[in-house]
């Protein structure tokens, strides 16, 4: 490794971090569906947390534990991103659907059957946009977990020009983390059926979000 690229992952997740906490104390945020996550967990099951890729910047924060496996790709960009995720006490699956997938779903089919949340974004690294990629539908499947939809939302930030349009929290603006109910996936309704009812989770629990902002008199960005 170059020096440059050691300098670079040794210090953008420090920096990143630190930004991401101070954002966070900055924004004034607040929880619905948390008792989702919770009644899942009191029956002694794990989950398979789902959220889009361009809500990815606090959505840390949102997350009540720690210890969670987060699949994350296997690039430089994906790196930076473990790294960062380390000062939060969580750790990394390496893989995509373009780089090094089999064997990160092999990890993940694997970790399912301990005693950690498993979370993806279905939707990345790549994209398209709010669109389910078939990792998480199989992953479903094959564990027996439950999918619970998040979002995080905010009524002031920036949409950056990339394929997510990535959202970045501006300080002092209100934030909403949301759980949607557990999606199970059955047999009897396929692969295409699960999909879809999925898809309709993720939605309903972005509007859920985004509704929660209503009373303030603001919208989501």
């Amino acid at each position: 490794m170059k020096l440059g690229d050691r300098i670079l992952l040794t210090t953008v997740p420090i920096v990143a971090s630190s930004i991401m906490r101070l954002i966070h104390f900055l924004v004034k945020t607040e929880t619905v569906g948390a008792e989702n996550l919770h009644n899942v967990w009191s029956r002694g099951e794990q989950v398979l947390l789902s959220f889009w890729h361009d809500q990815l910047f606090l959505i840390v924060f949102g997350y009540p534990r720690k210890g969670a496996k987060l699949l994350i790709s296997a690039s430089k960009d994906g790196e930076l991103l473990a790294r960062t995720m380390k000062f939060f006490n969580h750790e990394a699956v390496r893989g995509s659907s373009s780089r090094g997938g089999r064997a990160a779903f092999k990890e993940m089919l694997e970790l399912s059957r301990e005693s950690v949340d498993i979370v993806l974004t279905p939707d990345g690294p790549r994209g398209p946009r709010h669109e389910l990629k078939d990792g998480i539908i199989q992953l479903a499947r094959l564990s027996g977990r439950p999918v619970i939809p998040m979002a995080f939302v905010c009524s002031r930030g920036h949409r950056f020009q990339s394929w997510d349009r990535f959202l970045l929290p501006y300080p002092f603006c209100r934030g909403v983390y949301s759980f949607g109910e557990p999606i199970y996936f059955d047999k009897d309704e396929g692969i295409d059926g699960f999909r879809e009812r999925l898809n309709i989770a993720m939605i309903n629990n972005q509007r859920q979000a985004e509704t929660r902002l209503e009373p303030y008199g603001v919208s989501a960005v």
